[in-house]
């Protein structure tokens, strides 16, 4: 139990988890990654990169190589969650300030509703795409001005959002409930899915013998490394968003290893063998269909039309649901907990967890996710990378404020008071705001120059081509060095 915190910087979604309030376990950590990994776009991860040009185990490497690599920012923030249950907001405040915590975890729900709104179009095209094969809705329609989209497209977006939301109103808890029962049922349905396309297809036709197109007398011989190293960078992205705010989830676990031992299960095993299964379907669908698919949702419009052999009415409706369900887990764990938790950081006195849940799913609408998810290539290395940019610094200062200068003691009291250790200077901590401008500088100009389409020095697009690692490990150096050199205005050491 705190004593005396400050009234506005606490209220019981973001006050420290009790013993019985701790109680999830390795099975419960690793179902959560399950149901957040098994999801549309992390299912066209490995297409968009064989695209690229890889070969499709170059694809599979270079995304077991990226989580593998986010695995260890991952464990190592969810430490805190674990010893203090606190969420990512307030652990933000040890390094940023009680105040300039507000920077990092509002840039960090900014995306999550990004992602959000990318999750959302997906349910909703797989709504789309069913109707459209069982004839209760037109493709004919023009597209609405602006949006892009036609009005059916519109409907069903809104639809799967509004139930989205219905969700949401249950609370916290019922994400390991929700992520709990999904896990199973997603993988079996994964391995479903791959069964159906090997006996429909007889094999996995050449999708694991095709050659790299960087190999020699191949159309881009020698650019490997070119579009490997930014391919890496979207891998490390794509989860770089859990790596920071994953104490909004340990803080639930029984212990260390709970944490440890779940993520570890559950993130690059799901991932890769995720990515495996979107190769080998879409490349099987070539043979069975006379193209490849590499969107799981077409797919469920071919079922639904009565096409993939025997039962595929039975199938399209299992795979609807399955969509449905592997939407759901990943958008509601990854994509709402985090800017609620943020809005809920900003004004405890004023927001809940509903009403921040309410407010992402507005700002998912208004971010247009279909624009942002259309381009494997603006997806994967301007989307993805930019978020790199952006919270690359942010892990560094974190995993070198908690583990590096203080060695994971925090002041629990502190962490809820205007007036404690973590005060700096008028709440915000100049030298974690000044790193962290730092840590994302040297990687603006190539993003602009891939965002925008310009020439710009060849040093940049390389520097752009690593942003998240750059970015993490300026904001790890310069943070230990600058709070070791220039005046910051903190207290003395944390107690244990």
């Amino acid at each position: 139990m705190l004593r005396n915190p400050d009234p506005g910087l606490i209220n019981d979604d973001i006050r420290p988890t009790t013993d019985e309030e701790r109680h999830w376990s390795v099975l419960n950590m690793a179902a959560l990654w399950v149901g957040m990994v098994v999801c549309v776009p992390a299912y066209t991860l490995a297409g968009g990169l064989v695209q690229a040009g890889m070969s499709a185990w170059q694809a599979i490497f270079t995304i077991l190589l990226g989580n593998v690599i986010i695995l260890v920012p991952m464990v190592l923030n969810g430490h805190p969650g674990t010893k203090y249950g606190v969420p990512f907001p307030v652990l933000a405040r040890a390094s940023f300030g009680i105040l300039g915590a507000n920077v990092p975890s509002l840039i960090r729900g900014l995306v999550a509703c990004g992602w959000f709104g990318i999750n959302t179009w997906v349910g909703g095209s797989a709504i789309y795409q069913l109707l459209l094969a069982v004839g209760m809705a037109s493709a004919d329609l023009s597209d609405l001005p602006v949006l892009g989209i036609n009005a059916w497209e519109l409907v069903c977006f809104l639809v799967f959002w509004a139930a989205q939301i219905a969700i949401l109103w249950r609370g916290i808890e019922s994400i390991r409930v929700l992520e709990t029962l999904a896990a199973p049922l997603l993988l079996l349905m994964s391995f479903g899915l791959l069964a159906w396309a090997w006996s429909m297809a007889g094999g996995f036709g050449d999708a694991f013998s095709a050659p790299s197109q960087f190999g020699p007398g191949m159309p881009k011989e020698g650019q490997f490394w070119q579009v490997f190293f930014p391919s890496l960078t979207g891998m490390v992205g794509f989860w770089a968003t859990l790596a920071l705010n994953i104490p909004d989830f340990t803080r639930y676990a029984k212990t260390q290893r709970d944490q440890v031992v779940g993520q570890a299960l559950g993130l690059p095993t799901t991932m890769t063998l995720f990515a495996f299964i979107g190769v080998a379907v879409t490349s099987a669908t070539a043979g069975i269909f006379g193209t490849a698919i590499s969107n799981p949702i077409d797919l469920v419009g071919r079922f639904a039309g009565g096409d993939g052999g025997a039962g595929a009415a039975l199938a399209a409706v299992l795979a609807m649901f399955g969509l449905a369900m592997a939407t759901l887990s990943t958008n509601i764990a990854a994509n709402v907990v985090s800017p609620a938790n943020a809005l809920i950081n900003l004004a405890p006195n004023a927001i809940t967890f509903r009403m921040g849940g309410l407010v992402t799913g507005v700002v998912g609408i208004l971010m247009l996710p279909w624009k942002l998810f259309e381009d494997p290539n603006g997806y994967i290395f301007v989307w993805l990378g930019g978020i790199g940019t952006l919270l690359g610094p942010v892990t560094g200062i974190l995993v070198a404020d908690y583990f590096l200068l203080r060695k994971t003691n925090l002041d629990l009291e502190d962490l809820y008071r205007r007036d404690g250790r973590y005060r700096y200077a008028g709440g915000f901590n100049p030298v974690a705001m000044g790193v962290f401008v730092l840590g994302v500088l040297p990687s603006l100009p190539g993003f602009f120059g891939v965002a925008l389409g310009i020439q710009v020095p060849s040093v940049f697009g390389l520097i752009y081509q690593q942003a998240w690692f750059v970015g993490f490990f300026v904001g790890l150096v310069l943070y230990v060095i600058a709070m070791n050199v220039v005046p910051h205005g903190s207290l003395p050491e944390e107690t244990k």
